[in-house]
């Protein structure tokens, strides 16, 4: 098993012709499953045309009625890419992945009300994407240094997820699944709703969980986790040395009033009992020595 996709996953991408689009719809589609994983593109000026073998269609809903697909991605720019997650949750898809940086925030506002009560779930935006090692991969990260195994990986950043997946292969261990969630203000799923999933994915065994300063979400995941996850967890926050009222990173990645510091997260991070390092280099190291 895996989370949110596997091998049966059927993928549309939104923003297929253009260049970010296409180069990662491509490298996609040469991922373990892609060339059957990946079944359509999404542009309403280019009905007809394909793609790498891929069939362009006016709409997502058409893309789903002819393919089958049940996934999407989107790579479209930014003053148009919340409509595009819109769309692909009007048509009912199973899960967004919204890859696209720099959408207005007062545009998310509205399409996360309109996903209230919607069975679509949303990943980003901003962010790398997720993948399943040897099984399918959607979005910009770099394939060839996954590979499955028995650990899962959520992470607002999309370089320490990287680091983090390297830093297993050095220890000798695979990913279940891995979740870039991404760093805006306003977005998807969260670290406590991917947490759940990997708890009860009967092949995850431990998890990473990478987070960045600003906002309560790592707090609010650490306190479910103390409350009910079976399997063990190590954290790390990014933004360690940002001073208070300063960015680092993600657009969400901002400390206010004092709060959402990195301190204070790893804070509550180990009164919940997730093994937390202050080290970035040391993930992997720490993560090895809680699994059993």
């Amino acid at each position: 098993m895996s989370i949110l996709i596997n091998r049966n996953s059927r993928v549309m991408t939104q923003g297929i012709t253009g260049k970010t689009g296409m180069f990662h719809t491509k490298t996609g589609k040469e991922y373990a499953n892609g060339a059957n994983c990946y079944v359509a593109g999404v542009n309403p000026k280019k009905p007809g045309e394909s793609y790498e073998g891929i069939p362009i269609f006016a709409t997502v809903r058409e893309a789903k009625e002819q393919t089958g697909a049940n996934v999407s991605v989107i790579y479209v720019p930014p003053p148009f890419a919340a409509a595009a997650i819109d769309e692909a949750v009007e048509a009912d898809l199973d899960l967004v992945i919204c890859i696209t940086e720099g959408i207005p925030v007062r545009d998310m506002i509205r399409t996360k009300y309109k996903m209230l009560g919607r069975h679509t779930r949303l990943i980003g935006p901003n962010c790398p994407g997720v993948i399943t090692p040897d099984e399918i991969k959607i979005g910009i990260m770099p394939g060839h240094i996954h590979k499955k195994g028995p650990v899962g990986v959520v992470s607002r950043s999309g370089t320490l997820t990287y680091e983090a997946v390297g830093q297993l292969m050095e220890q000798g261990l695979g990913q279940s699944s891995c979740v870039g969630i991404g760093g805006d203000p306003v977005n998807g799923m969260k670290h406590v709703d991917v947490m759940k999933m990997f708890n009860d994915d009967p092949n995850t065994e431990a998890v990473i969980m990478v987070g960045e300063i600003g906002g309560s979400d790592e707090e609010d995941c650490a306190r479910w986790i103390k409350a009910n996850m079976r399997k063990p967890v190590i954290g790390f926050i990014a933004g360690l040395t940002a001073p208070p009222g300063k960015r680092m990173g993600h657009a969400g990645a901002i400390i206010s009033g004092g709060k959402g510091t990195a301190t204070e997260k790893l804070a509550v991070m180990e009164e919940c009992g997730i093994k937390v390092t202050r080290n970035p280099a040391a993930m992997g190291k720490l993560l090895k020595s809680v699994l059993k």
